[in-house]
């Protein structure tokens, strides 16, 4: 009979413990530089979420890639506290150097100027877009 309470508890155990994973791609070519927390505290249950992973000095070219997941040892201190601590794992990829450097810039837009005028710096941009076969930005001031 104790068995049968063991194996059930163990049951009961395992089942509560869930693993889970979220991946978040960009169009972005990826680089070798990884940014990793991998107990990021988030609290009752994740109903209070980690803080935010500051990637900015590290991926000057932006992000490539973001991974979120509950690995079993997270998941087994989510068990032990009730919840009120449950850690994950952040993974973030950062892009290749110079892929947002690769928009060009375009005569900037006066966002004072009448809405025609902006409307005609907006699709100049968006043909020397096409033309190009890259990115470009308006910047309105």
């Amino acid at each position: 009979m104790r068995t049968r309470n063991v194996v059930g508890l163990l049951v009961v155990f395992l089942a509560t413990i869930s693993c889970y994973h979220a991946t978040i791609e960009t169009a972005a070519a990826p680089s070798t530089v990884v940014i990793e927390k991998p107990f990021a505290s988030s609290w009752i249950y994740g109903l209070v979420p980690p803080s935010t992973v500051e990637t900015a000095a590290k991926c000057p070219g932006g992000v490539a890639k973001v991974e979120t997941q509950q690995s079993f040892v997270n998941g087994l201190v989510a068990f032990l506290t009730i919840g009120i601590y449950t850690p994950m794992s952040i993974r973030v990829t950062c892009a290749a150097r110079g892929a947002a450097a690769r928009a060009t810039p375009v005569s900037p837009a006066d966002s004072a100027a009448a809405p025609s005028r902006v409307i005609e710096q907006i699709q100049a941009a968006a043909e020397r877009a096409v033309e190009q076969g890259s990115p470009v930005y308006v910047e309105l001031r």
